[in-house]
């Protein structure tokens, strides 16, 4: 089954080299000029990855990131002109999974996409088998469904908020170092750095913590990293 790709950028000559490249891979393209239609298209279809430009008319792309994220977890990579670091980090807070810095390498494009595509496909299990429920009295984890529950209410995270709370609590008290998790839920080729782990760990404690600031479930271990306990 051919791969479903939305690309949205308001430079139609970066739009057409790769929409052709990725027709070529027998990928089927999308293309959006302004953030508005590309929200429209984006709750319309169905796709398995969004390249998202950064400065678009209408909408930004961290604008539509933050509503995408809202009903979907669908994968985003920014396409950014600006290189520095808080234009990056700014992607990441609106739930984006990796980021381009243009001018950038077609081939550079493939090889993200790919990677990505190949750590979101989740094998499927006919039954559930003993540990794919995590639960005790406040937080509920379900492995197959995806899901969790904090005191009886669902809570939506998205792909990476979700890979994140597994392990630790599936690793309960054990302190994982920001590189680890880093390597454990991005993948050895993520080109990211430390500060991934840290801007995704505040956002999953900001929904399942009352008080992130003083959280139950996802504890920091000072110069070290962090762990789940509850």
């Amino acid at each position: 089954m051919s791969r479903k790709v939305l690309v949205v950028d308001d430079e139609k000559l970066i739009i057409k080299g790769i929409k052709f490249s990725l027709e070529q891979d027998g990928m089927e393209v999308d293309c959006a000029y302004d953030g508005e239609t590309a929200l429209e298209l984006i709750k319309t279809n169905s796709y398995d990855i969004i390249l998202l430009d950064v400065m678009l008319p209408k909408k930004s792309g961290f604008e539509i990131c933050q509503e995408v994220r809202e009903f979907s977890d669908v994968p985003i990579i920014m396409l950014t002109a600006k290189s520095e670091d808080i234009n990056k980090i700014l992607g990441l807070e609106y739930g984006a999974d990796d980021y381009i810095t243009k001018p950038f390498n077609i081939l550079e494009v493939k090889a993200r996409i790919k990677a990505i595509l190949k750590r979101s496909e989740k094998p499927k299990k006919a039954e559930p088998a003993a540990g794919d429920v995590l639960e005790s009295a406040h937080i509920r984890i379900d492995k197959n469904a995806r899901k969790v529950h904090i005191n009886d209410k669902e809570i939506s995270l998205t792909s990476k908020e979700f890979d994140l709370l597994d392990i630790l609590a599936t690793n309960k008290n054990k302190v994982y170092s920001r590189d680890e998790l880093l390597k454990l839920v991005w993948g050895y080729d993520y080109p990211g750095d430390a500060r991934t782990v840290d801007v995704h760990v505040r956002r999953l404690r900001e929904k399942i913590e009352e008080n992130p600031s003083e959280p139950s479930f996802v504890h920091t271990k000072w110069g070290v990293g962090y762990y789940f306990n509850d």
